[in-house]
């Protein structure tokens, strides 16, 4: 079965979705190459714990789960896709079944990703690894591959299940954008392995790979990567409001990937700490932000607005 990635694009600026969004008021809209970006985090000290954590979701043939802030790219019998809320990473699972028991592991990753319409794809050579419950081989490959002048990078593994006179292949991979990658590397690929056919007509085979989650020693594992990860990115933070080295208080945010602090030019007193997925920041007085790679972009054209490009704060 043909597979669809139409939802993404790791490496790509943005998805024609996510372009069309957002408008101003008078019918002004976000010019092309720029970005609606929310701050990581805020200033009313509000702590983060207890959102490290990942849910289990159960769709009508699989169970899944999903880190915060991520949804479901595309779900059918043979595939399900997770996505990361800036397009730039996913895991998936995708299967077939009747496939020719001989067929090679490393040509299934191949004809899988290309669903992608990936350039340059590189998969690295097959390292044999443990097959989850059902199946009686798996093989893991590093791949690389690259989108227009962007590249990604992850970890794909291929399930085999013989039979008789044929065999049924599952790949799940976590994917990302090479400069998230190292963010990613720890977790996202077991949370690909988190996924689970539940329904049996699942890949058009019944019953081989139904498991109870909940139970699952690989989620418990997986949802400890993400805690460790999430942790990790939490940063202690002065509440300069007060000038006191005495009325610190701690503040922990979740931050799916590095960070840089700007200044806004319409309140210095704060500077706001924003991803690193634009090298361009724009805010307006209302404090909405835009983001961009492009250096000649400029939002104030055809805006009522008055939008200031912010600098990086310097520490």
């Amino acid at each position: 079965m043909r597979l669809s990635f139409s939802l993404f694009a790791v490496g790509t600026a943005c998805l024609a979705s996510t372009c069309s969004g957002a408008q101003a008021s008078h019918a002004w809209k976000i010019p092309a190459h720029m970005f609606p970006v929310n701050p990581v985090s805020s200033h009313s000290g509000t702590a983060a714990h207890g959102s490290a954590t990942l849910p289990i979701h159960q769709g009508r043939f699989f169970s899944y789960a999903m880190p915060e802030g991520w949804s479901v790219g595309e779900e059918g019998q043979f595939a399900l896709t997770l996505m990361a809320p800036d397009r730039k990473a996913l895991t998936l699972m995708v299967g077939n079944s009747g496939l020719p028991p001989h067929y090679a592991p490393g040509q299934f990753v191949h004809d899988k990703l290309m669903a992608l319409r990936p350039q340059n794809l590189h998969i690295g050579p097959a390292r044999q690894v443990t097959p989850r419950a059902g199946f009686a081989q798996a093989y893991e490959f590093e791949v690389h591959y690259s989108m227009g002048s962007n590249t990604a990078q992850g970890i794909a593994k291929v399930n085999i299940a013989p039979a008789y006179d044929s065999a049924m292949f599952v790949m799940t991979a976590a994917l990302a954008n090479t400069q998230q990658w190292g963010g990613y590397a720890n977790w996202l690929p077991l949370v690909s392995e988190q996924i689970q056919a539940t329904n049996g007509a699942a890949f058009g085979r019944r019953g081989v790979m139904a498991q109870n989650l909940h139970n699952s020693q690989e989620f418990g594992e997986a949802a400890r990567r993400y805690r460790e990860w999430s942790e990790q990115n939490w940063k202690k933070v002065t509440d300069d409001r007060w000038n006191s080295t005495d009325r610190r208080q701690a503040e922990f945010r979740e931050n799916l990937g590095p960070t840089h602090n700007y200044v806004n030019p319409y309140d210095t007193r704060f500077p706001l700490e924003l991803p690193s997925t634009y090298q361009y920041y724009w805010v307006n007085r209302q404090g909405k932000v835009l983001g961009t790679d492009d250096p000649s972009a400029n939002p104030n054209y055809g805006s009522t607005d008055d939008w200031k490009q912010m600098p990086r704060h310097k520490q």
